[in-house]
């Protein structure tokens, strides 16, 4: 295999030999059975808008697309309901002479590290949902509906845990649906930070997201401590971006002092993927337990929580995994962690120590009522209370979605797509950051990153460029005071997706 040639297969090491993107990488994509065959006619114009159609028209995952609903450039800008709702899409329509995929006023909605756009089943399940409740009432807990993409209420969470098992590599009994991303970080928190007089303190990034550091900050005063002292702040010894060595070398100072380590898995302002496996490892050799926020790396980036010993995440439903605003959180358990016993003659459960509620109960003895707690095994367990049966519908649709394809070529194409997007951005500008408008603050290797690429503006830019982005109808975010966020999603954002907002976002800075 060639040098800067991208490869992301199931069991394959992805490997990437120099900073800057092969054209190579996505002179033509990988075919289903998930070979790369490099166009070998050197002068192939991988920057013009054909190239972009003629990926797009290579591409295995292409069809995706349709399954979900891309706002237009008129929708965008409705504030009266009812809101007009984008019609069907065709993936024989992209690649034609227009200036939007589909339809002339189709928006490039590059924000799925924000917000994952709707998948078209989910108003079909919704409305099931919906049927199903006024139907039957409170026996739509337990009746199985002929017909229905609907489980009966009190076996969806297991249900939609069991689809995420794959998502994040875990073995059933590992992985629950409840909640919201914070709640579980301070659920899972109540049970990993167990600190002692002599191990205080937890490390995390120096720029976590502010509810993670909020969360920390009050798990470690709830404990009586200081969160001035104990709180470990990893500063960044790249630019922006925090190197595994520099983290391992962190833990390896401060091992005797920490209770528990807590990292996310894409950090959520650089774009950087963390060496999780590595980082686990070490920390786990150092004798600290290690939890982390997988917020912007679930539905992102293949991850085998299992097998890389990992003790405990969480993870929010609405960003990479389309499950909507706000939508229910996953959390993650290890089997080691959720081991249930019972002491011979007593019946007395013996149990990892958490926060317990109902919902967390053992199923064959719930409804008993008799409050002798008998936690399910495993991640199941951590539950509290009855999750939204509404919130579960929407996950159970999207979900559906992710069983038709494997993260495993969801990366593949998405490695491809940020190696176009940043061949494109810095195609012809100088190799100095300095004498640009804007810089990469995402790692250069695509190994290093998921789908997001975080660009650094000169001062001043910020509102110019996002006023130019909007009026074209391109939806990204910002992180103010000069950071704007481009996350070409692999489930439906295109080649000519990442051309578009190029070429918009060139002219919007001065290039």
């Amino acid at each position: 295999m060639a040098p800067g040639i991208i490869r992301a297969g199931a069991g394959e090491e992805t490997t990437v030999h120099s900073s800057l993107p092969s054209k190579e990488v996505f002179m033509t994509p990988v075919n289903s059975a998930g070979d790369t065959h490099a166009d070998t006619d050197t002068d192939t114009d991988t920057n013009g808008e054909d190239h972009a159609h003629s990926l797009d028209a290579a591409d295995p995952l292409r069809d995706f697309r349709a399954k979900f609903i891309i706002p237009t450039r008129a929708s965008l800008k409705a504030r009266t309901f009812p809101l007009p709702v984008p019609g069907p899409w065709s993936a024989d329509s992209s690649h034609g002479a227009s200036d939007r995929p589909g339809k002339p006023d189709q928006a490039v909605y590059l924000c799925g590290n924000s917000l994952g756009v709707q998948p078209r089943c989910t108003a079909q399940y919704i409305q099931a949902q919906l049927d199903t409740w006024a139907a039957l009432g409170v026996g739509g807990h337990f009746a199985q509906v002929a017909h229905s993409p609907l489980s009966p209420w009190q076996a969806m969470a297991d249900v939609a845990a069991e689809q995420s098992c794959r998502l994040v590599g875990a073995v059933p009994g590992e992985v629950a649906v409840a909640n919201t991303l914070t709640v579980n970080l301070h659920l899972l928190m109540a049970s990993f930070y167990r600190p002692t007089a002599r191990r205080t303190k937890i490390l995390l990034e120096w720029k976590a997201f502010p509810s993670d550091h909020y969360a920390i900050e009050s798990q470690i005063s709830w404990h009586g401590y200081d969160p001035k002292e104990a709180m470990l702040l990893v500063e960044p010894d790249q630019d922006h971006i925090i190197s595994t060595d520099k983290l391992i070398s962190v833990i390896d100072k401060h091992a005797d002092e920490l209770a528990l380590v807590l990292l996310p898995g894409v950090q959520y302002y650089s774009g950087q993927l963390l060496d999780v496996a590595r980082i686990t490892e070490h920390a786990h050799s150092r004798g600290l337990l290690i939890g982390w926020d997988l917020a912007h790396a679930a539905g992102n980036v293949p991850l085998q929580l299992h097998d890389w010993g990992v003790d405990f995440a969480a993870w929010c439903t609405y960003k990479y995994m389309n499950a909507g605003p706000g939508s229910i959180a996953g959390l993650f358990v290890h089997e080691r962690h959720g081991k249930v016993e019972y002491t011979a003659g007593s019946g007395k459960p013996v149990f990892r120590h958490r926060l317990t509620g109902w919902y967390g109960g053992d199923r064959a003895s719930r409804f008993q009522m008799d409050n002798k707690f008998r936690p399910i095994p495993g991640a199941g367990g951590f539950q509290v209370s009855n999750p939204s049966a509404i919130d579960l519908t929407a996950l159970c649709a999207s979900l559906s979605v992710f069983g038709e394809t494997s993260i495993q070529e969801l990366r593949r194409k998405s490695l491809q797509l940020t190696a176009y997007l940043q061949h494109l951005l810095l195609k012809d500008t100088s190799s100095n950051d300095d004498d640009r408008p804007f810089r990469i603050l995402t790692p250069l290797d695509p190994a290093r990153r998921g789908a997001q690429l975080s660009l650094l503006l000169k001062p001043g830019l910020l509102e110019k460029v996002a006023a130019q982005l909007e009026e074209a109808g391109i939806v990204v975010d910002q992180r103010k005071p000069d950071v704007i966020r481009v996350a070409p999603v692999p489930l439906y954002n295109s080649y000519h997706d990442v051309w578009l907002f190029v070429q918009v976002f060139r002219k919007a800075v001065g290039l």
